[in-house]
């Protein structure tokens, strides 16, 4: 476990620079999630360490395999000093805890709900995850071991949310590019959806 999350760490150093701050989460039951801080210009971009210390269990598997399965960490890009976003600390963590809380698989066009305002007076309390392979690489890991995936993750408003429940990730991300959503705004609004 140790080994992977140096590794993970390592590449994202290697992408991001050097995080000018961490912090730690643990919940009763689950391994610890950090929470590193990078700062690029004005954009400010949030990553997960700990989620893919262990490979995600599909939940209707009878037993967890230990070594195999998808493994991945979550990471948030937002423009700096508009919002109070150091506050997303503690919701990203608890999204990178749900696959060992709540046994899914977290990937690319899943919805993952904190249930409250991802930041103090954020109009999210949703995440659309994106697909991998973008800002950081994804990591091969000795076989059987699962490459780790960087997920980016797209804040979400409810109406945004609601919509991409009957229509589908790939339709709400449309939308987003045909209205020229800036999707690093802290305080966007919805985008259009009639």
């Amino acid at each position: 476990m140790g080994e992977v999350l140096a590794l993970v760490e390592a590449r994202l150093r290697t992408a991001l620079g050097e995080p000018d701050a961490r912090a730690a989460v643990t919940f009763l039951g689950t391994d610890r999630i950090e929470v590193l801080r990078f700062v690029d210009g004005d954009l400010v971009r949030y990553a997960t360490l700990g989620m893919s210390a262990q490979p995600m269990a599909d939940p209707t598997s009878a037993l967890a395999d230990p070594v195999k399965g998808p493994r991945a960490e979550l990471v948030l890009t937002v423009r700096g000093g508009l919002a109070d976003t150091d506050k997303v600390l503690r919701p990203l963590a608890v999204l990178a805890a749900t696959p060992q809380v709540e046994g899914v698989v977290v990937a690319a066009g899943a919805s993952l709900d904190v249930g409250d305002p991802l930041w103090p007076g954020a109009p999210f309390s949703s995440v659309l995850v994106a697909g991998s392979g973008g800002l950081v690489e994804d990591l091969e890991l000795d076989a059987p071991m699962d490459p780790v995936r960087f997920l980016p993750l797209l804040p979400m408003t409810p109406n945004e949310a609601a919509w991409k429940r009957v229509h589908g990730a790939q339709a709400l991300e449309e939308r987003w590019l045909a209205g020229g959503t800036d999707l690093r705004d802290p305080l966007r609004r919805s985008v259009n959806l009639d």
